[in-house]
């Protein structure tokens, strides 16, 4: 059987929890369909909070005031969250003392390492530093550590840091996806066709997959 060729643009924030958990989702799913699927993800940069300051929010209080969420449903959409990623083999190291910071930077050196074919194992280890390492996602030293563990350039990531590069392509792929109606994430989008939104389990990601290489996919154009 010939393998199915299928684009993935998975449009997601290191700083979305629940992209740690649809991303690792979406590769339990393609890793049971095998053989089936040829699958090329793509990821696409969104920032839930582009306006963040240098210093970051606690995130309790941002959820807070952000969502409206009291402190008891925060602590059980934290506890969700940790269960989730611990099912499938991804720490949340939350704390009181957890904050969420500016993630521009890190999108742009994401838009790099999908030119050096490394953008899915950059993605991974900043989702790590941030999450698990608790570290900023806008330090300069926890980026390039993350570079470095993705088997990436740590020097040509400096580079890229003391500079303004990749902020034009960044943005414009940013106001993209924002001009076809994605406002929240992850969304995934299948062969530019198809949309699914949240962190969705493997099966239902199973469903969707094999629904869309097999043609029995109703049609339903993405945004």
């Amino acid at each position: 059987m010939t393998a199915q060729s299928l684009r993935i643009d998975f449009v997601s924030d290191i700083a979305c929890p629940w992209c740690v958990v649809g991303l690792r989702s979406l590769q339990q799913a393609l890793a049971n369909v095998g053989d089936a699927v040829q699958a090329e993800i793509h990821l696409q940069p969104f920032e839930l909070n582009p306006d963040m300051p240098p210093e970051g929010e606690n995130t309790a209080e941002h959820v807070t005031k952000k969502y409206g969420s009291s402190p008891e449903r925060s602590a059980a959409a934290r506890q969700a969250i940790k269960q989730a990623g611990e099912d499938l083999g991804f720490t949340f190291n939350y704390s009181p003392d957890s904050r969420i910071w500016n993630t521009f930077d890190a999108h742009r050196l994401l838009h790099w390492a999908e030119q050096e074919g490394r953008a899915l194992q950059l993605k991974q280890a900043l989702f790590k530093s941030n999450f698990t390492d608790q570290r900023p996602s806008n330090d300069p030293a926890a980026l390039i550590d993350a570079v470095r563990e993705a088997g990436l350039d740590p020097a040509r990531a400096a580079q890229i840091l003391a500079s303004g590069e990749f902020t034009d392509e960044v943005r414009a792929i940013e106001a993209f996806w924002q001009q076809r109606g994605i406002h929240a994430v992850p969304s995934i989008i299948f062969n530019q066709h198809w949309m699914l939104q949240g962190a969705q389990p493997p099966e239902q990601f199973e469903r969707a997959i094999r629904a869309i290489i097999t043609g029995a996919a109703k049609p339903a154009p993405a945004p």
